[in-house]
Protein backbone atom coordinates (compact mmCIF):
# COMPACT_ATOMS: atom_id res chain seq x y z
CA UNK A 1 0.00 0.00 0.00
CA UNK A 2 1.52 3.57 -1.13
CA UNK A 3 2.55 5.18 1.97
CA UNK A 4 -0.15 8.88 1.93
CA UNK A 5 0.96 11.98 0.55
CA UNK A 6 -0.33 14.13 3.69
CA UNK A 7 -0.95 12.42 6.69
CA UNK A 8 -2.40 14.32 9.83
CA UNK A 9 -2.96 12.52 13.18
CA UNK A 10 -4.81 13.53 16.10
CA UNK A 11 -4.30 17.56 15.09
CA UNK A 12 -5.86 19.70 17.68
CA UNK A 13 -5.40 23.41 17.62
CA UNK A 14 -6.41 25.52 21.01
CA UNK A 15 -6.04 29.29 20.75
CA UNK A 16 -5.72 31.38 23.94
CA UNK A 17 -6.74 35.05 24.70
CA UNK A 18 -4.78 37.54 26.71
CA UNK A 19 -7.25 36.63 29.41
CA UNK A 20 -6.76 33.26 29.85
CA UNK A 21 -9.56 32.02 27.55
CA UNK A 22 -9.10 29.62 25.36
CA UNK A 23 -11.09 28.35 22.12
CA UNK A 24 -11.24 25.40 20.17
CA UNK A 25 -10.29 25.08 17.10
CA UNK A 26 -9.74 21.67 16.02
CA UNK A 27 -9.96 18.71 18.38
CA UNK A 28 -8.02 15.35 17.08
CA UNK A 29 -8.26 14.97 13.31
CA UNK A 30 -6.67 12.61 11.55
CA UNK A 31 -6.86 12.05 7.43
CA UNK A 32 -4.87 10.48 5.22
CA UNK A 33 -4.34 12.13 1.81
CA UNK A 34 -3.38 10.34 -1.50
CA UNK A 35 -1.13 12.23 -4.20
CA UNK A 36 -3.24 13.49 -6.97
CA UNK A 37 -6.54 13.67 -5.03
CA UNK A 38 -8.33 16.45 -4.75
CA UNK A 39 -10.07 17.21 -1.44
CA UNK A 40 -12.38 19.84 0.26
CA UNK A 41 -12.75 20.58 3.20
CA UNK A 42 -15.94 21.25 4.21
CA UNK A 43 -18.24 23.13 6.94
CA UNK A 44 -19.09 26.34 8.58
CA UNK A 45 -17.80 29.11 9.15
CA UNK A 46 -15.41 28.15 12.39
CA UNK A 47 -15.19 24.86 11.95
CA UNK A 48 -11.33 25.03 11.92
CA UNK A 49 -10.68 24.28 8.09
CA UNK A 50 -9.01 27.10 7.40
CA UNK A 51 -6.60 26.62 10.88
CA UNK A 52 -6.43 23.08 9.20
CA UNK A 53 -5.46 24.04 6.32
CA UNK A 54 -2.63 26.87 7.43
CA UNK A 55 -1.20 23.76 9.75
CA UNK A 56 -0.47 22.06 6.70
CA UNK A 57 0.99 25.04 5.08
CA UNK A 58 3.48 25.48 8.06
CA UNK A 59 1.88 29.14 8.61
CA UNK A 60 0.42 27.55 12.01
CA UNK A 61 1.84 25.26 14.92
CA UNK A 62 -0.89 22.53 16.07
CA UNK A 63 -1.11 22.63 20.12
CA UNK A 64 -0.83 18.49 19.76
CA UNK A 65 -0.96 15.81 16.80
CA UNK A 66 1.10 16.14 13.71
CA UNK A 67 1.16 16.98 10.09
CA UNK A 68 3.57 14.92 8.15
CA UNK A 69 3.85 14.97 4.55
CA UNK A 70 5.77 12.73 1.97
CA UNK A 71 7.18 11.24 5.54
CA UNK A 72 8.51 15.06 6.08
CA UNK A 73 7.28 18.08 8.19
CA UNK A 74 5.62 21.19 6.46
CA UNK A 75 8.18 23.10 7.35
CA UNK A 76 10.74 20.99 5.32
CA UNK A 77 7.89 20.95 2.23
CA UNK A 78 7.50 25.15 2.48
CA UNK A 79 11.34 25.34 2.62
CA UNK A 80 11.32 23.34 -0.76
CA UNK A 81 8.99 25.19 -2.02
CA UNK A 82 6.21 22.69 -2.99
CA UNK A 83 3.51 24.59 -1.93
CA UNK A 84 1.19 26.56 -4.00
CA UNK A 85 -1.20 28.87 -1.92
CA UNK A 86 -4.03 30.52 -2.70
CA UNK A 87 -5.59 32.69 -0.72
CA UNK A 88 -9.49 34.10 -0.85
CA UNK A 89 -8.25 37.35 -1.68
CA UNK A 90 -5.85 37.22 -4.89
CA UNK A 91 -3.81 40.14 -3.44
CA UNK A 92 -2.58 41.48 -6.13
CA UNK A 93 -0.39 44.26 -6.62
CA UNK A 94 -2.33 47.37 -8.03
CA UNK A 95 0.69 48.77 -9.60
CA UNK A 96 1.92 45.54 -11.36
CA UNK A 97 0.83 43.91 -14.63
CA UNK A 98 -0.50 40.47 -14.37
CA UNK A 99 2.98 38.87 -16.13
CA UNK A 100 4.74 40.64 -13.40
CA UNK A 101 2.73 39.81 -10.45
CA UNK A 102 3.25 36.16 -11.84
CA UNK A 103 6.66 36.78 -11.87
CA UNK A 104 7.16 37.78 -8.62
CA UNK A 105 7.75 34.85 -6.87
CA UNK A 106 10.15 33.72 -8.97
CA UNK A 107 11.86 37.09 -8.81
CA UNK A 108 12.13 36.26 -5.17
CA UNK A 109 13.47 32.56 -6.16
CA UNK A 110 16.02 33.59 -8.08
CA UNK A 111 14.89 32.33 -11.12
CA UNK A 112 16.74 33.61 -14.76
CA UNK A 113 15.12 36.01 -16.32
CA UNK A 114 14.45 33.36 -19.52
CA UNK A 115 13.29 30.69 -17.82
CA UNK A 116 10.34 33.10 -16.10
CA UNK A 117 9.57 34.24 -19.30
CA UNK A 118 8.83 31.21 -20.76
CA UNK A 119 6.73 30.00 -17.44
CA UNK A 120 4.73 33.19 -17.18
CA UNK A 121 3.51 32.43 -20.63
CA UNK A 122 2.61 28.97 -19.47
CA UNK A 123 1.19 30.13 -16.75
CA UNK A 124 -0.94 32.46 -18.62
CA UNK A 125 -1.99 30.06 -21.11
CA UNK A 126 -3.07 27.48 -18.23
CA UNK A 127 -5.34 29.72 -17.03
CA UNK A 128 -6.41 31.30 -19.95
CA UNK A 129 -5.10 34.61 -19.64
CA UNK A 130 -2.61 34.70 -22.55
CA UNK A 131 -4.17 38.80 -23.76
CA UNK A 132 -3.88 40.15 -20.66
CA UNK A 133 -0.74 39.58 -19.39
CA UNK A 134 0.05 43.56 -19.97
CA UNK A 135 -2.98 44.96 -17.98
CA UNK A 136 -3.18 45.65 -14.55
CA UNK A 137 -5.52 44.19 -11.94
CA UNK A 138 -7.72 46.88 -11.51
CA UNK A 139 -8.79 46.44 -15.50
CA UNK A 140 -9.82 42.81 -14.40
CA UNK A 141 -12.57 41.10 -13.00
CA UNK A 142 -12.56 39.41 -9.84
CA UNK A 143 -12.24 35.95 -11.46
CA UNK A 144 -9.87 37.02 -13.52
CA UNK A 145 -7.78 38.49 -10.56
CA UNK A 146 -8.47 34.97 -8.58
CA UNK A 147 -6.96 33.25 -11.97
CA UNK A 148 -3.75 35.38 -11.69
CA UNK A 149 -3.40 34.23 -7.98
CA UNK A 150 -3.66 30.73 -9.38
CA UNK A 151 -1.06 31.21 -12.05
CA UNK A 152 1.47 32.72 -9.30
CA UNK A 153 0.70 30.08 -7.14
CA UNK A 154 1.11 27.34 -9.52
CA UNK A 155 4.63 29.86 -10.74
CA UNK A 156 7.11 27.51 -9.65
CA UNK A 157 5.64 24.02 -10.16
CA UNK A 158 4.59 23.19 -6.45
CA UNK A 159 3.80 19.90 -5.89
CA UNK A 160 0.39 20.34 -3.20
CA UNK A 161 -2.01 23.20 -4.06
CA UNK A 162 -3.66 24.69 -0.86
CA UNK A 163 -6.41 26.55 -1.61
CA UNK A 164 -8.52 28.87 1.13
CA UNK A 165 -12.19 29.53 -0.54
CA UNK A 166 -10.16 31.06 -3.28
CA UNK A 167 -13.87 31.63 -5.02
CA UNK A 168 -16.24 32.67 -2.13
CA UNK A 169 -16.56 36.37 -2.97
CA UNK A 170 -17.58 35.86 -6.98
CA UNK A 171 -20.64 35.56 -7.69
CA UNK A 172 -22.51 32.39 -8.61
CA UNK A 173 -22.30 32.52 -12.51
CA UNK A 174 -18.25 32.90 -12.23
CA UNK A 175 -17.61 30.67 -9.57
CA UNK A 176 -19.25 27.91 -11.39
CA UNK A 177 -16.88 28.64 -14.32
CA UNK A 178 -13.88 29.18 -12.10
CA UNK A 179 -14.31 25.66 -10.93
CA UNK A 180 -14.56 24.62 -14.34
CA UNK A 181 -11.41 26.49 -14.64
CA UNK A 182 -9.80 24.67 -12.14
CA UNK A 183 -10.70 20.96 -12.54
CA UNK A 184 -9.23 21.45 -16.46
CA UNK A 185 -5.84 22.79 -14.45
CA UNK A 186 -6.10 20.23 -11.96
CA UNK A 187 -6.02 17.52 -14.57
CA UNK A 188 -3.30 19.05 -17.22
CA UNK A 189 -0.75 19.62 -13.61
CA UNK A 190 -1.88 16.58 -11.55
CA UNK A 191 -1.23 18.17 -8.72
CA UNK A 192 -2.51 17.05 -4.71
CA UNK A 193 -5.62 19.92 -4.41
CA UNK A 194 -6.80 20.77 -0.66
CA UNK A 195 -9.96 23.16 -1.13
CA UNK A 196 -11.32 24.85 2.12
CA UNK A 197 -15.07 25.95 1.17
CA UNK A 198 -18.03 26.13 2.88
CA UNK A 199 -20.33 25.39 -0.45
CA UNK A 200 -21.54 22.29 -0.66
CA UNK A 201 -22.06 21.91 -4.19
CA UNK A 202 -19.09 23.67 -5.16
CA UNK A 203 -17.11 20.63 -2.97
CA UNK A 204 -19.01 17.62 -4.47
CA UNK A 205 -18.56 19.34 -8.16
CA UNK A 206 -14.42 19.40 -7.22
CA UNK A 207 -13.64 16.91 -5.03
CA UNK A 208 -12.40 13.29 -5.06
CA UNK A 209 -13.34 13.00 -1.56
CA UNK A 210 -15.11 16.00 1.16
CA UNK A 211 -13.92 15.94 4.64
CA UNK A 212 -16.89 17.19 6.68
CA UNK A 213 -15.99 19.55 9.58
CA UNK A 214 -18.39 19.90 12.79
CA UNK A 215 -17.99 23.13 14.45
CA UNK A 216 -17.22 24.38 17.89
CA UNK A 217 -14.98 22.48 18.16
CA UNK A 218 -13.66 21.20 14.71
CA UNK A 219 -14.08 17.79 14.73
CA UNK A 220 -14.04 15.25 11.64
CA UNK A 221 -17.55 14.70 11.25
CA UNK A 222 -17.74 12.23 7.87
CA UNK A 223 -15.56 11.22 5.03
CA UNK A 224 -18.05 11.11 1.51
CA UNK A 225 -16.24 9.47 -1.24
CA UNK A 226 -17.51 10.92 -4.66
CA UNK A 227 -17.62 8.47 -7.17
CA UNK A 228 -19.09 11.38 -10.15
CA UNK A 229 -17.53 10.10 -13.56
CA UNK A 230 -14.65 12.70 -14.31
CA UNK A 231 -13.88 14.62 -16.79
CA UNK A 232 -17.10 16.43 -15.32
CA UNK A 233 -18.80 19.98 -16.59
CA UNK A 234 -21.65 21.78 -15.39
CA UNK A 235 -23.94 19.52 -16.72
CA UNK A 236 -23.04 17.26 -14.18
CA UNK A 237 -24.69 19.12 -11.49
CA UNK A 238 -27.93 18.54 -13.01
CA UNK A 239 -28.07 14.55 -12.68
CA UNK A 240 -29.73 12.96 -9.40
CA UNK A 241 -26.03 11.80 -8.71
CA UNK A 242 -25.22 15.12 -8.01
CA UNK A 243 -27.95 15.60 -5.97
CA UNK A 244 -27.87 12.76 -4.10
CA UNK A 245 -23.85 13.22 -2.48
CA UNK A 246 -25.38 16.94 -1.55
CA UNK A 247 -28.26 15.39 -0.18
CA UNK A 248 -26.02 12.85 1.78
CA UNK A 249 -23.47 15.33 3.03
CA UNK A 250 -26.08 17.91 3.80
CA UNK A 251 -27.61 14.76 6.10
CA UNK A 252 -23.72 14.60 7.96
CA UNK A 253 -24.33 17.87 9.15
CA UNK A 254 -27.16 16.68 10.99
CA UNK A 255 -26.32 13.98 12.24
CA UNK A 256 -28.52 11.62 10.79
Amino acid sequence: MNTPEIQIKDVSMIYNDNNGSSVTALEKVSLDIKQGEFISLLGPSGCGKTTLLRIIADLLQPTSGSVAVRNQTPRDIRMQKKYGIVFQSPVLYDWRTVRRNICMPMEIMGVPKKERTARINEMLELVGLQDFGYHYPFELSGGMQQRVGIARALALHPEILLMDEPFSALDEFTREKLNEDLLSIWRKTNKTVVFVTHNIPEAVFLSDRVVVLSPHPGRLSAIVDIDLPRPRDNKIRETPAFYEHVSKIRRSFEGV
